[in-house]
């Protein structure tokens, strides 16, 4: 453990300030209205922060007068208190700055909802005697201390409604369809959804097909009298449009691709999203309370649970190598 976090708080939370950082993720505004209410239960004063870190930096930080505030919010996608990235959190005289904004309103505690790069800004702001618990909220799952990031459910469900739609295409125009789908080096939303899809074949940054593999397994397929195919693609791994026009040269199959890009993001947040977000918001604010900082929540075998943030980013993260060899012998 680092030397900040063995440390217990020597005076008891008071104040907590909220903000969602990074990219938005369905389920952010149930985590904030947990947080939110569960605050107000224990006495405390709670503030948010427009914007994410920009807003902290520009003090754009206001109170929450009453539990209205997060009225409701739970079924609602986005977050209401806006997010966004700050590269510039990285230096210190940034990072000063936002703690003179929480000192200039007697905020001793911050709560943030996001992804790896909110935690470490949170761990930045604990080295400088800043109470923070960070709570997993991105579509990617590429968070290595919690099984479950909030907004994951949501978005894979949304990528197998677009496979679903997409396919009764490709089998009525016997097509071979790419498709690709976000989180960035993580391939949990592609595997997870390979997996609920049935799909032919799917590229990840840990699990990665050779392309003649893949190619044979279509001119079989076409052999068989199997006229269309799905294959899943982590973004940003290759050119799918070059790909597409390799499996045209060298199978039978007509070959389209389609980007489902932001839509992913957006929607309704699934139950286990709600149920989720809410068990984490409210178990950071209990994390405080008992006087631990510097931490992150998570749920681990559906147990909630909180480890240090410096502990956290060191993980190395699980590839699930369960699913992998499921979705081998599957498709």
């Amino acid at each position: 453990m680092s030397e900040i976090t063995n440390k217990r708080t020597s005076k008891p939370v008071k104040s907590i300030a909220v903000l969602t950082s990074g990219g938005d993720a369905p389920g952010m505004n149930a985590a904030l209205r947990a947080v939110v209410r569960s605050a107000l239960k224990h006495g405390l004063e709670v503030f948010f922060v427009n914007d994410g870190y920009k807003g902290l930096v520009e003090g754009d930080i206001h109170p929450v007068i009453d539990r209205n505030f997060v009225k409701d919010i739970i079924n609602r996608g986005g977050t209401i208190i806006q997010s966004g990235r700050l590269p510039e959190f990285a230096k210190l005289e940034v990072q000063k700055k936002a703690v003179l904004q929480l000192k200039r309103r007697n905020i001793d505690s911050l709560i943030a909802i996001g992804g790896d790069g909110t935690y470490r800004g949170l761990l930045a702001l604990s080295k400088l005697g800043v109470h923070c618990i960070g709570i997993p909220g991105t579509i990617d799952n590429d968070i290595a201390s919690t099984d479950f990031t909030i907004g994951f459910d949501t978005c894979l469900n949304t990528i197998c409604d677009c496979v679903d739609k997409i396919r009764d295409t490709s089998s009525s125009h016997q097509r071979c369809s790419l498709i690709e789908v976000m989180g960035r080096h993580c391939g949990d939303l592609a595997v997870f959804s390979g997996i609920a899809e049935g799909v032919e074949a799917v590229i990840t940054y840990d699990y990665r097909i050779p392309e003649e593999e893949f190619i044979n397994d279509l001119r079989e397929l076409e052999k068989k009298k199997k006229h269309h195919a799905i294959i899943l693609i982590s973004e940003n791994l290759l050119d799918i449009n070059e790909l597409a026009a390799k499996i045209n040269r060298e199978t039978g199959f007509e070959c389209k691709t389609e980007v489902l890009g932001r839509l992913q993001r957006g929607g309704k947040p699934s139950a286990f999203d709600r149920i989720l977000a809410s068990k984490l918001g409210n178990h950071a604010v209990e994390t405080l309370i008992q006087g631990r900082y510097c931490r992150v929540t998570g749920i681990i075998a559906n147990e909630v649970r909180d480890i240090d943030i410096d502990e956290a980013l060191a993980m190395p993260r699980d590839r699930k190598e369960n699913l992998t060899r499921l979705l081998d012998i599957l498709r």
